[in-house]
C-alpha cells in the first residue's frame, strides 16, 4: 500500500530547481526533477461538463468564454506536453444540463450505434476512465446505457446497484457497470527508462439519486453507501496488483461528520484506507481553493483531503483537475513521494469583465459541429405553447405571469421530489420573484413573449440565472415574514394622497419574492417592517394581510414545504428564517432547467396570473410607477388591480397610475 510524505518542497522551490537544471520552463518541475526510479504523473480532471462542449450558451443564443470542453482541451494538450506521463478522466455529470442534451433526448433520440455529442468531443481527447454523476439518470437508464456505449474509455461505479436490494457486502452486489478499472501505462522515469504501472479508478455517485430520478429507479436500481462500496472494493484493487487508487467521487466536500448515505461524502472517501488521492465533484467549485476554507480535514491551499491530494474542476469545463505525483519505486511497485494540486482554469475574470486564457481546439469542435448547429435550431425553434402572453412589465404591482409559470414548475418539480420523504404530504407553497423587471436594465429590460410558440432560448428571458431548485419547511409565521420582507420594495403611502411614488428604488426587484399557493394583500399604509438590505426596522409594522390558505387564515404554526432556489435558501437577501437549517431539499437541477422540462411535458402551458396577492384597497388614493413601454399592450389585461397611463416617465420609461 502506498503512502504520501508531506515533503516541504514548494511549488516555487521546485520552479527554482527546475530552472537551475537548464531544463526548458515549459516543463512542469517535477518532469525536471525526476531520476532513476522516480517518475512525474500528470492526472487530469474534467467534472460536471453539463454537455457544454462548445463554448456557447444556448440559452442566450451566444458564444461565451467561460465554459467548453473545446477549451479546456487546450489546457489538456498544455499539460500532456508539460509532462512525460499523463491520465485524463472525467468525473461525471457530463450527460445533462443544456439544451444540447434536452435535444439528444427528447427531439432527436438515441438509436443503437448513435453517439451521443458530449462522447464524441470526450473521445477526441482519449480519456482514460470516466465516472457517473447523477445527471447521468435524467433520461433514463436506457438512454443512459445507449450514450455509454459510444465511449472509447471505460465508465465506472461501484455504488449503483440493479434491483432493489443491496447485498450484506458491497462486494456481493450486481452493479449497472464495472466498479473500478485498472489501466495498465507504461511511465518514464527520470533516466529515460519505461516501466509498467497500474492505475485503478474507482468511481461513485450519490446515493441521493433514488430521490432525484425516482421515476426511472424505483424499482430498477438501489444506491449504496459511498464510503461503504470504497471500503470493499478498494482492498479488491490492491489485491489485484494497483500501484495507485484514484477515486473519481463525484461527490462533494462536507466537513460535517459521517454519515451513511451522506451526498457529499468525498472528505471521509479520502480517509478510506488504500485511496491515494481524489477527484472529487457535484458541488460545481473549484478545489484547491477558498470555497473550502477553514474546514477540518481539508487544506484548501494545498489540496488536500485528510492529507490526501484531491482537486475539483469547477464545472462546465470552466477548469481543469490536476493532480501532480511524483512517485518512486517501491520493490515491484510504486508509491507517492511527492504531489502538487491545482485547478486550472480557462478563463480570469475581474469585475464583470472575462478574459479567455485559451482558444477552442478545432478537432473537437468538428467532431460536434453538426450537433451544436442541430442544437441551435432547436433552441429557436417552439418547444411547447402559452396560452396567455409572458410578459413582466407589471410583475411588481400586480400578480404575473411569468413570475406565475415558475413558481407553476417550482411546484411541479417539487411535488415529484418530496414523493417517499418524510416531507411528502406537506402543502407545497413555491416562491419566485421577477428578475427583468424594475428598471435596473433600461426601458426595453423586461420579458415579453407573446402568445404561441415558447423556444428553448425563451426561458433564459423568464429565468436569468442558473440557480438550483431548494425547498425549505417552514412554518405559516415565518412564510408571513418571507412575504413582509418581500413587501419592502413598496414606498409607506398616505390614505387620500394623490399620485405617490410606488416603488423603492433602492430595492432590487429579485428580492420580491411572490409566494404562490396561498392568498395576500399588501397593505401599503404601514411602514415597511425590514428596509432594503432586510434589516428589520419596524418590528410591529403589518403589511402582510388577510393572508389565506385554502381559503382559510394562514394557521401560523402550520408547516410548509416552500420552493424556492439555492440563492435564496442560503440565505441570499437576508430573509428572516430562510438559512440551511431549515433546507429539506437540495435539487440537482436548475430552476431554468425544470422550467424546460415543465414546458416540455405541459406541450401547452397556461401561465395567466391568478391574482393570488393585491394591495389593499385604500380610499381615494393613487400612486404612480414607471415600466417599460412595451406594457402598453398589456396593461388592461392585468389582473387584481387598476392600472391606467400616467405620460411619460423618465430615461424612455412609461409612467402608470394605480387606484388603489
Amino acid at each position: 500500500m502506498s503512502s504520501i510524505k508531506n515533503l516541504s518542497l514548494s511549488r516555487r522551490t521546485l520552479l527554482m530547481g527546475a530552472a537551475a537544471t537548464g531544463f526548458s520552463a515549459a516543463l512542469h518541475p517535477y518532469s525536471v526533477l525526476a531520476k532513476e526510479g522516480t517518475a512525474h504523473i500528470r492526472l487530469m480532471e474534467t467534472t460536471d461538463l453539463h454537455v457544454h462542449v462548445f463554448p456557447y450558451d444556448y440559452y442566450s443564443d451566444r458564444p461565451i468564454d467561460t465554459a467548453g470542453l473545446a477549451r479546456t482541451a487546450t489546457l489538456i494538450r498544455q499539460i500532456r506536453d508539460e509532462a512525460t506521463n499523463s491520465v485524463l478522466v472525467d468525473n461525471g455529470d457530463f450527460l445533462q444540463g443544456n439544451p444540447m442534451g434536452d435535444f439528444v433526448a427528447y427531439e432527436r433520440g438515441m438509436r443503437e450505434g448513435d453517439m451521443h455529442p458530449v462522447i464524441k468531443g470526450m473521445n477526441v481527447l482519449d480519456f482514460d476512465a470516466a465516472a457517473l454523476g447523477n445527471h447521468e439518470f435524467n433520461y433514463g437508464l436506457d438512454f443512459m446505457m445507449k450514450v455509454l456505449n459510444g465511449a472509447n474509455f471505460p465508465v465506472v461505479c461501484a455504488n449503483l446497484v440493479k434491483g432493489t436490494t443491496l447485498a450484506s457486502n458491497a462486494r456481493g452486489d450486481d452493479l449497472f457497470l464495472k466498479p473500478y478499472v485498472i489501466v495498465e501505462k507504461e511511465v518514464t522515469d527520470g533516466a529515460g527508462q519505461s516501466h509498467p504501472i497500474k492505475i485503478g479508478f474507482i468511481g461513485f455517485v450519490p446515493p441521493q439519486i433514488m430521490n432525484w430520478d425516482r421515476r426511472h429507479l424505483e424499482g430498477n436500481a438501489n444506491a449504496r453507501d459511498i464510503v461503504d462500496a470504497a471500503k470493499a472494493f478498494v482492498p479488491e484493487m490492491r489485491e489485484q496488483g494497483c500501484d495507485l487508487v484514484i477515486a473519481l467521487s463525484h461527490s462533494g466536500i462536507d466537513a460535517t461528520d459521517y454519515s451513511e448515505g451522506m451526498e457529499n461524502a468525498s472528505l471521509h472517501l479520502a480517509a478510506v484506507d488504500g485511496i491515494d488521492a481524489v477527484f472529487t465533484g457535484h458541488h460545481h467549485r473549484v478545489f484547491p481553493g477558498p470555497d473550502y476554507e477553514g474546514l477540518p480535514g481539508v487544506d484548501f491551499e494545498k489540496g488536500t483531503l485528510f492529507g490526501k491530494p484531491a482537486a475539483m474542476g469547477g464545472f462546465w469545463g470552466s477548469h481543469l483537475g490536476v493532480i501532480d505525483l511524483m512517485v518512486e519505486r517501491d520493490g515491484n511497485g510504486w508509491r507517492i513521494a511527492n504531489f502538487m494540486t491545482e485547478a486550472r482554469p480557462i478563463y480570469e475574470k475581474e469585475g464583470r469583465k472575462v478574459t479567455p486564457l485559451v482558444e477552442s481546439q478545432q478537432d473537437v469542435l468538428d467532431a460536434v459541429k453538426e450537433d451544436h448547429e442541430a442544437t441551435l435550431a432547436y433552441v429557436r425553434r417552439p418547444v411547447g405553447k402559452t396560452s396567455a402572453p409572458l410578459h413582466s412589465y407589471f410583475a411588481l404591482v400586480a400578480d404575473d405571469p411569468s413570475v406565475q409559470i415558475v413558481s407553476q414548475a417550482q411546484t411541479w418539480y417539487i411535488d415529484q421530489m418530496m414523493k417517499g420523504t418524510e416531507w411528502e404530504g406537506l402543502p407545497i407553497l413555491s416562491a419566485a420573484a421577477p428578475f427583468k423587471a424594475g428598471g435596473r436594465g433600461g426601458p426595453d429590460y423586461y420579458t415579453d413573449v407573446p402568445v404561441g410558440d415558447v423556444a428553448i432560448k425563451n426561458v433564459a428571458d423568464l429565468y436569468l440565472y442558473p440557480n438550483t431548485v431548494r425547498a425549505v419547511a417552514i412554518k405559516g409565521s415565518t412564510v408571513k415574514e418571507w412575504l413582509e420582507r418581500s413587501a419592502g420594495i413598496f414606498q409607506q403611502v398616505e390614505e387620500g394622497g394623490k399620485d405617490q411614488p410606488l416603488i423603492n428604488p433602492e430595492f432590487p426587484s429579485y428580492n420580491f419574492d411572490v409566494i404562490d399557493g396561498i392568498t395576500y394583500e399588501i397593505d401599503l399604509t404601514q411602514p415597511s417592517k425590514y428596509d432594503p438590505n432586510g434589516e428589520l426596522i419596524n418590528p410591529d409594522a403589518n403589511r402582510i394581510v388577510k393572508i389565506e390558505f385554502n381559503g382559510e387564515p394562514l394557521n401560523m404554526d402550520d408547516t410548509f414545504v416552500v420552493a424556492t432556489n439555492n440563492y435564496r435558501a442560503g440565505g441570499g437577501g437576508n430573509f428572516p428564517g430562510i438559512n440551511d437549517d431549515v433546507v429539506v431539499f437540495v435539487g440537482p437541477d436548475t430552476n431554468r432547467d425544470v422550467l424546460v422540462r415543465f414546458i416540455v411535458e405541459q406541450g401547452t402551458i397556461n401561465p395567466s396570473a391568478d391574482a393570488n396577492w393585491s394591495f389593499k384597497p385604500v380610499p381615494e388614493t393613487t400612486v404612480l410607477f414607471e415600466t417599460g413601454p412595451g406594457g402598453t399592450e398589456h396593461a388592461g389585461s392585468v389582473e387584481g388591480v387598476s392600472i391606467e397611463p400616467a405620460g411619460d416617465g423618465t430615461d424612455g420609461f412609461a409612467q402608470y397610475r394605480i387606484k388603489l
